[in-house]
Order: structure tokens, then sequence, then C-alpha cells
């Protein structure tokens, strides 16, 4: 993944923060004469349009006790359960709506390993002051249905330490008691069964507001073990405790320090040999780490070994530097003394597996062996001749019926061998794209283009596999920052994004093939922002967003990107819209003064028409109905949806709409003589996705409470060539994509 590119998560890290909405004035306007109504949802069905994984994989974990039974989780896209008669994951989590947007986030998964249908999960996805507290779902049925139990603590399943070990564990001795680490707020437990929590007085660990606090939690026969993320290596600050009764803990005695020992990343215990593996890092990562170690506890005896790999610190092939941390670790059930680990963060060799199958004397590194078929998703290519065996490993799981099934977690997918030595991609049903925007051409072999967070850009020539074209290239971008399609050329299509060999791109054959442009604006490498060309492909508007949200002025290219110049008039950061009918006409809107402005002279000039529009919020949306000139809609949250009919001159409030996030348009009705509009929003008291074919006079909400997917206020867009089908942006759970059955 390019180093420039700021991934999603540090992107939704910062809207979030804008998430909870201040009072603004009411729009001033007119009202429609007729309140929509939502009504009966019609039958929908929604699927993921495949890509495959595409986001960081945080923890697997085999249930001991069934075979085939496993479960995985993800830092902003939930929690799954793998079918293993469909060899497919299935979503558990994608109830949780936009109220829970910040329990999307799974900080950890337990089982019982003494009743296989129950599963709990720690809920959590930040524990900045914007950010909500946690939940624990607790399952009888594997998933099928949850009962919830809100924590009075955050979590952080996106933060640092996110790949470390499970936090929350089923007490060996008694499946009514568990123990929930936290980062912040020390250690919990429950004695009944996650419906209530209490603080563990006397648990060695002294919380910070801005520490790891536990890194895992892991039973080795009837006794507990904590790994604390706090220390700072040396051997007075013990990182490692233990209680062999429930109520009293102590520090393990003997446990190793240093640099290479000071966090504890993750533990696994192998039951016949007695010995508990531990693997360390000088940092929690998934980034920053650049030392670490893996060391082993004889429980019997209290004897430590230090088993590691190989060393950090040595030379990589190129010259540089051959840092890196250990990350994940697993035992075999069935082998005494056979063990996994991973290293992680290890950027110039490229990361690897370690496998001992004699406690840890001798190792082979996996990875030397591997043979990687990506052929089922091929952008993990990264616009390479071929895919690397992997980066921010620190989920890692063996399963207990078969010796030689591993999979391992990614920062884009979960890797899977039953051999030891050809590996492919354990993914399907898995889908964790950050989605931001959205295209659905009128012509051509694909229905679909995305625009992506840490994948750029996606050409959509089937909905059920993944893109044969892998990610954009010529140039590969990390996460897309704009994409835009000429509304009366639909051949041409031109994206942006965060990339280390050029920001812009354009295409003539609807985003099949892609060139560079020939220059860009300096501020291009460091601002990549939302693009927008007019109806006819002949103009370019080109806005610039730093990550930290400054904003600069536009720029213009008359020239397919060859030149540029500044609009002044412009105003800074906003996104530029292209009326799809007339090639002169352009919109932007700014959220900062209510203030939509519009240019007659193809985008050289802007000035201000309606004005005491919502302000405040850089989220607020402006789109343009396909085909009609100067047919505006604003989607303002919870401001509501304003229309303009005018070319922004004014506009109306639709009544009835409590909140408009986001808006698209579709294949009008048979018989309708307006497009079919879906939004993602509020109509009277249902929020959901809505569609109206009646150019918003009524509504039918077409999702439904088990297809809430979080946050979905970023994009939706409708097929224009078949009546019904819409496409939704999630974050976190890909593109979903309904049909009328």
């Amino acid at each position: 993944m390019p180093a420039s590119a700021p991934s999603r998560r540090a992107v939704l890290a910062g809207t979030s923060a804008t998430a909870a909405l201040t009072a603004v004035p009411c729009l001033p306007g007119r009202a429609l004469a007729m309140a929509p109504a939502a009504t009966a949802a019609p039958a929908y069905r929604w699927r993921n349009a495949v890509i495959g994984g595409t986001g960081f994989i945080t923890g697997v974990l085999f249930h001991p006790a069934v075979r085939g039974l496993a479960y995985a989780r993800t830092d902003i896209g939930g929690a799954y359960r793998w079918d293993d008669r469909t060899a497919r994951w299935v979503p558990l989590t994608d109830h949780l709506g936009a109220d829970d947007w910040n329990l999307t986030g799974v900080e950890a998964i337990a089982v019982d390993p003494t009743h296989p249908d129950r599963v709990y999960l720690a809920l959590g996805t930040y524990t900045q002051s914007w950010a909500g507290n946690g939940a624990i779902l607790r399952s009888d049925d594997r998933g099928a249905t949850w009962t919830r139990a809100d924590l009075g603590v955050k979590l952080g399943a996106n933060e640092d330490g996110r790949g470390t070990g499970e936090r929350l564990l089923v007490d060996p001795r008694d499946s009514n008691t568990l123990w929930l680490g936290t980062r912040h707020d020390g250690l919990l437990k429950s004695t009944d069964r996650g419906a209530t929590w209490a603080a563990v007085t006397g648990f060695p660990g002294s919380p910070s507001a801005t520490g790891q606090g536990v890194t895992f939690l892991v039973a080795a026969g009837r006794i507990l073990y904590a790994g604390w993320g706090d220390g700072d290596g040396t051997a007075s600050a013990k990182n490692l405790y233990r209680t062999a009764d429930g109520t009293t803990w102590e520090a393990v005695p003997g446990q190793p320090s240093g640099t290479a020992a000071k966090v504890p990343i993750r533990a696994a215990y192998d039951r016949y040999t007695r010995e508990l593996y531990v693997t360390y890092a000088n940092a929690p990562g998934p980034n920053g780490q650049s030392d670490g170690s893996v060391h082993k506890l004889c429980t019997l005896n209290g004897k430590w070994t230090e088993v590691t790999p190989v060393k950090p610190g040595g030379t990589a092939a190129d010259g540089s530097a051959d840092a890196f941390g250990y990350g994940g670790v697993a035992v075999d059930a069935r082998r005494p003394g056979t063990v996994v680990v991973s290293t992680n963060n290890r950027w110039a060799e490229i990361d690897t597996l370690y496998r001992t199958t004699d406690g840890g004397r001798t190792w082979t590194s996996l990875k030397d062996t591997a043979v990687l078929d990506v052929s089922e998703t091929p952008y993990l290519k990264w616009g390479q001749d071929k895919p690397k065996f992997g980066w921010w490993i620190q989920a890692l799981a063996l399963d207990p019926y078969d010796s030689r099934h591993i999979v391992y977690g990614t920062g884009a997918t979960l890797y899977g061998t039953r051999d030891l030595r050809n590996w492919a991609p354990q993914i399907r049903g898995l889908e964790e794209t950050s989605v931001r925007m959205l295209i659905s051409p009128p012509v051509g072999e694909a229905h679909l283009i995305s625009g992506n967070g840490d994948i750029g850009v996606m050409y959509h020539e089937s909905l059920t596999a993944s893109p044969s074209r892998g990610m954009a290239s010529n140039p590969v971008f990390g996460s897309a920052a704009g994409l835009a399609q000429a509304a009366a050329k639909p051949a041409y299509v031109v994206r942006t994004g965060w990339g280390d060999n050029g920001n812009g791109a354009y295409s003539n054959d609807g985003g099949q093939t892609w060139a560079p442009f020939k220059a860009q604006p300096s501020l291009a490498k460091d601002a990549p922002g939302p693009i927008a060309t007019n109806a006819d492909g002949s103009v370019l508007l080109w806005v610039f967003v730093h990550w930290d949200g400054t904003k600069y002025p536009a720029y213009r290219s008359a020239d397919n990107g060859a030149t540029w110049s500044e609009v002044t008039s412009f105003p800074k950061g906003a996104t530029p819209v292209a009326d799809p009918a007339d090639p002169t006409l352009f919109y932007a809107y700014d959220t900062d003064t209510g203030t939509l402005l519009a240019s007659t002279d193809s985008g050289r000039t802007f000035t201000a028409r309606a004005t005491g529009l919502p302000s405040g919020d850089s989220q607020f949306k402006l789109v343009t109905a396909p085909g009609r000139s100067g047919d505006l809609w604003l989607s303002a949250k919870g401001e509501g949806l304003h229309r303009s009919t005018d070319g922004g001159e004014s506009f109306s409030k639709i009544a009835g709409v409590g909140a408009s996030e986001c808006l698209g348009f579709g294949r009008a009705a048979d018989g309708a003589d307006y497009p079919a509009i879906y939004q993602v929003g509020t109509i009277g008291a249902v929020t959901g996705v809505h569609r109206s074919d009646d150019g918003a006079r009524t509504w039918v909400r077409i999702n439904d409470d088990r297809h809430q997917w979080g946050w979905i206020g970023t994009a939706v867009i409708g097929d224009p060539r078949i009546h019904g089908r819409v496409y939704l942006a999630t974050n976190g759970r890909g593109v979903q994509y309904g049909d009328p059955v």
C-alpha cells in the first residue's frame, strides 16, 4: 500500500468528529405542497458487489471444540462467522445502524469451549471524546441473534494496538464469568455472561488515558494471563500478569524485559507441553514496530526461554535496516511443540510466518516456499506483477482439526493454506472496503465504478466477482479522492487520489484503462481532492483538500490535464458539480457560508446565487438530476433535503424529510417521467435507505433492520439501466447493492 495514502481509518477519524450535528438556522424558502410519506418497504435483496476483503483483519478465532467453526473480526467492518458448508464468511453485525456507527469496529471476540453455540463480541471503534461507549453482544446461536449490554467505557477497535490478542475471554472455570481488558479503564469482569460488568479491584496494571491497557487475555489451563501494553521495557515495569483463582493477580516472575519485549502482542498455550508462547514488539502496532521477540514460559516450573526465530535489526537485501516486530502466534492443538508466529511491520524484507515443530529450537519461514494464488482477488497485486506475502500480520490462527490449515490476516485480506505451501485468500463473503464514490455508467460493460479508501478505483465488470483488472493503475492510488464521468460522453472518466506516481488520471474507455494527467498542480501530491468534468468532457475542475482538512483553491484544465490554472472565485474546499446537460455550467456549494455558486463560463469564474442555506458541515452534498439542466438537490443532514429547479437561484425544502445524508438517481419506473430517487436519510420517523418514483412526493424504505451497515451517508446511486437497483457506499462493509425481489 502506498505509504503516502492516508488510510480510510485516518479519514474516518476526521469525519467522525463532525458527525454530531449542531443547530443551524432553518432554510428560508417555500416547502413543497405535498409532504412525503414513508410507506411499507418492498422486498429487496441486498448483496455485496464482490471485491474481497480490502481491510485489516485484526483477529481470527477457531472454535476449539467444533470442526469448521471460526470467527473473524475487523477494525471497522464488523465480525463474521465462517460457514464451512458454503466456504464463506457470514456477516454478523450488519444490523447495527447509523446511531451505532461506533460499534462497527470489533475490539475482541470470545467463544465458550464448553458451549459451542455461544459467542461474544466486544464492540467499540474509537476511544476519543466524540465517540460513544462500547458494548458487548452475546449470542446463543453463533451470532444469528444477539443480546446487547452497553458498557460504561470506550473501546478502540480502530486504534493503535487493534491487532493485538483477544481482550475478551470466557473463564475456563465458569462459563458465566467473562473478562474484558480495556485500553484506558483497566480490567473488567462479568459474572452473568456479559450482562453486567464491574472493574476488577487488585489488578496490578495502572490504566492511563493514553495507554494501551490490556493487550490480550488467554487461559493456560485454569490460569488466566493478561498482557499489559503500558510498560516501558524496563525490568521493573511488568507487562504480563496472571491469576490462579480469579481474585489475586500477580506479575509473572522472570518475564523478559528490554525494548524487544516492551509490549506483549499475543499469546498462545500448548496444552501438551504446558508452555505459553508470547510475541513481543516495541510498539503495539500495526505500524511503528522496529524490534520484537518471541518467548515461551513453561508453566510447570516458571522457566522462560527466548525462541525468537530471527532477531530484528539486521540488514535487508536492499541495504536498509531489517526492522520489525512480532505479531501473531498460534499453536497446533494436535502436535506438541508445533507453533507458528508472524513478523509485523517488516517492510524491507516483507513479513513472513515462521513455523517450528520442536518448540522453537528451529524455525522455517513459510514465505520462502509460498505459492500465492490471488486470481480470485486480482487487486492484491497492487498494480505489480505479483502479490506480497502480507503486511500488518497480527491475526494468525491454526485449525485445531487440521495441522496444515493455517490462516493469517493482512491489511487487505485473509490468506489460508491447507498444505503449508499453496496460499490463497480465504475471504469469500468478507467485504471491508470503505467506499467513498460511486458511478453507475449508462452504457458499457460495467454497471458500477467505485472509488474507495485504500484500494483506489475499481471497474466492476461483474458484481459477483472481484474486478478482473484489480485496482485502477497508471497510476495506482491508495485512497481515491475524486471520481467523475462526463454525462454526455460516458467513455470519459477521471479520477484523483493519493499516490506516489501522480494523483490524477483519465480514461477514454469508460474506466477500463487509464493514463495520468500530463501535468498537475503542485498541491496535488499532498492534498488531492474531488474532481469534476463537464458534460462533454472538455473541462476539468480539481479541488484540493489536505488530509488534515486544510482547504485550497480549485484549478481548471481545458486540455485534459496538460495545463492548469487557479480559479480564484471558487470556494475553497467545495466539491465541484457539473451540470449534466449544459457543458458551460458548473456548480459549487460552500458549506462554510451556506451559499450556492455557479459558473456559466465553463468553470472560469463563479458567482453566488442562493444564500442562507444550511451551513457548518463539510459533509453536506449537492447532486444534479441526470439529463436535466439546473435541477439541483442538496442533502443537508439534519437540515433536510432541498431542491432547486432554476440552477441554484432558489431552493425549496422538501417537506417530511427529517434528514438527508446523501442522494442519487436511477432508471425511472415504467410510466414515470422522473428518474427514481434514492436517499439515505429519515422520512418521517423512519431512518434508512429510501426510494421515490414520483419526484420525492412519496418514499418507500428499501432496506430493513437487518441490513443497516452502520454509517452509510457517503454515497448512494441508482442504476440508470435497471429500475430499482441501487448501489450503496458503506464505511467498512463494501459496496452493497439492492434489487427488488
